[in-house]
This record gives structure tokens, sequence and C-alpha cells, in this order.
């Protein structure tokens, strides 16, 4: 009878726990989610929000999504997940459909920007608009990057 070695059974990749966490690819893109998305969430804010339907999703999208990442992100740095594969799958699914959430957002963001400039407000405003659209679109760009790479790994 052939027995099988510990090291051959567990060929399974092990989510990382603590402060490797932002070492490894799929999960160092946690950090620069939530720090853009709330790059997102404070430049709608700090706008005169002149298209309240586009921007509240927008506000919506980037404020709920940063806080629920939080929640995820402080789950792995104490190692609740315990490398199990349905954790896997519940983060790719969420970080797929958090980045279809975040592209609707871009996308009504960048046409709050586009009525904000043919509008009679302020050029500051027009400004931070732009760069609330540039923000949403890098962090729908790092939601996807994440969901996939944890779905590949």
């Amino acid at each position: 009878m052939a027995s099988a070695s510990p090291a051959a059974t567990s060929t399974q990749a092990t989510s990382p726990s603590g402060l490797a966490v932002f070492k490894t690819i799929p999960y160092a893109f946690m950090l620069p989610e939530i720090l853009c998305g709330a790059w997102v969430w404070i430049l709608v804010a700090a706008t005169s929000v002149s298209f309240p339907l586009l921007q509240g999703w927008v506000m919506y999208v980037s404020l709920s999504s940063c806080l629920i990442s939080l929640l995820l992100l402080l789950s792995y740095l104490f190692g609740f997940h315990k490398n199990s594969e349905n954790w896997k799958v519940l983060d790719s699914l969420y970080h797929g459909a958090t980045a279809i959430l975040y592209l609707s957002a871009a996308v009504l963001q960048a046409n709050a920007t586009i009525r904000s400039e043919l509008g009679p407000n302020l050029p500051l405003y027009y400004q931070l608009n732009s760069a609330a659209s540039f923000f949403a679109f890098i962090t729908t760009l790092l939601y996807i990057l994440h969901a996939f790479s944890i779905y590949y790994q």
C-alpha cells in the first residue's frame, strides 16, 4: 500500500494572514481599493452634488464597498478565513460584483462630469468631478484585477 505524503496532498495555495496579506498579489490590491474608493467618495462629497441621482449612486457604491472591503481586509489580517476554499469563492464573487457596481458608478460619475462642464458650476467642481471619475475607473480596474487574480489563484 502506498500512502500519500502530506506534502503531496496539500498542493492548494493558502491564503495569508497577518501582515503577509500586503505581500501577496490578490490581497495586495485591497488597500489601494479602499484608498481609491475613499478618494472617490471624498471628491464627490466635496462637490455641490448637482446631480443627486447620479452622484448619489456613486457615493453609495464607493462608501459601502469601501467599508465592506475594509472589513474583508481586517478579516484577512486577523486570520478569520482559516484558509477555507469557500472564503476564496466569497472573495472572488464579492470583488466581481463590486467591479460591476463600480463600473456603473464610474460611468455615471463621468456623465455627471460631462454635464457639470456644460452647466453654470464653478471650474473647481468640474475638476473635482473629473478626479472622482478618474479614481472611480482606477478603483474599478483594481476590483477587476483582484477578482480575476483570486479566481485564477
